[in-house]
């Protein structure tokens, strides 16, 4: 914990904002997920039909982490609930998944809203491209925001979470692409969620974001000095066009030298529904899986 004191780290579930937000996370009709929240037979068939993806998805892992000599205790999955329902993240609890992945604040934060105030845990990590605008918003509910890139967010969401009185933990995105990242200093402020985060992969162009290489040790110390967040590790998306495992191989590296200053920031973030196998063979601790676990995806209705 780099010396700071955890207990304002919320425990899963918890949301400081608004519970009176929840409202607004109740999916119309037509809105969202294959089940009817207000339908048990329909809610339980979802259910059943996440369970079977489940159980295939961690069968995967399973089988991967035998491949590299690895217990599949290891590694932490992450459920990517993009344009899916609150009911989905809830279905999900039942089945014993707590972590939830999300890539706008917009979607985050009714889910968060809607999922604290029915009584479900969750622990909440954003994923997606981040603007510092919402930097407030995010600090309410997020235990861990995997996509910091920039000391402009930094800044922001340091400032944030210490006025929360919360502790997030924060990966250091990397850029894995020829082309480099944003500047640490400034950034790139575009819509947050440029990224898929479960199985699409854009470049730099597409919004992706991603610090260089080079610039990790650098954005890991503006972490450690801020009282509100803990530098947890790294993450990245395997570059478009190229093999996901040398990639990977890549992010390890980055991440052993990372270890070498903060022996605690051991999460590697990487792994996909795609390429899970490959993250997982080159050291991935969590892997984020949206489409192999609530199948394809539909455009998200407010």
């Amino acid at each position: 914990m780099n010396g700071k004191q955890d207990g304002r780290a919320d425990p899963p579930g918890a949301y400081s904002g608004d519970a009176g937000q929840a409202h607004r996370a109740q999916d119309p009709p037509g809105a969202g997920g294959r089940d009817d929240p207000s339908d048990p037979q329909r809610s339980e068939q979802r259910l059943a039909e996440l369970a079977s993806n489940l159980a295939a998805v961690r069968g995967r892992i399973a089988a991967a982490c035998a491949a590299a000599g690895r217990d599949p205790a290891e590694i932490t999955l992450i459920a990517v609930t993009k344009t899916f329902p609150a009911s989905d993240v809830m279905l999900l609890g039942r089945l014993g998944v707590a972590d939830i992945g999300e890539n706008t604040d917009q979607q985050a934060s009714a889910k968060a809203a809607a999922c604290a105030a029915a009584g479900v845990a969750v622990r909440w990590h954003f994923i997606g491209q981040l603007q510092v605008n919402k930097a407030a918003s995010v600090a309410r509910y997020a235990f861990m925001v995997h996509s910091v890139d920039r000391l402009r967010l930094i800044t922001a969401l340091g400032r944030r979470a210490a006025e929360a009185q919360r502790l997030i933990r924060c990966l250091v995105q990397v850029s894995l692409d020829d082309q480099a990242g944003p500047d640490p200093v400034g950034g790139r402020d575009g819509a947050d969620g440029g990224r898929d985060g479960a199985g699409g992969r854009g470049g730099p162009a597409n919004g992706r974001g991603g610090a260089e290489p080079g610039q990790v040790g650098y954005l890991g110390d503006a972490i450690a000095a801020q009282p509100g967040l803990e530098f947890a590790g790294v993450m990245a998306v395997a570059p478009l066009g190229e093999p996901a495992r040398p990639a990977f191989a890549r992010l390890r590296a980055v991440s052993a030298a990372v270890r070498s200053s903060y022996p605690d920031a051991s999460v590697i973030s990487a792994g996909m529904s795609a390429d899970l196998e490959d993250a997982i063979a080159e050291g991935a601790t969590h892997v984020r899986v949206g489409t192999a676990l609530l199948g394809g995806r539909r455009p998200f209705v407010r």
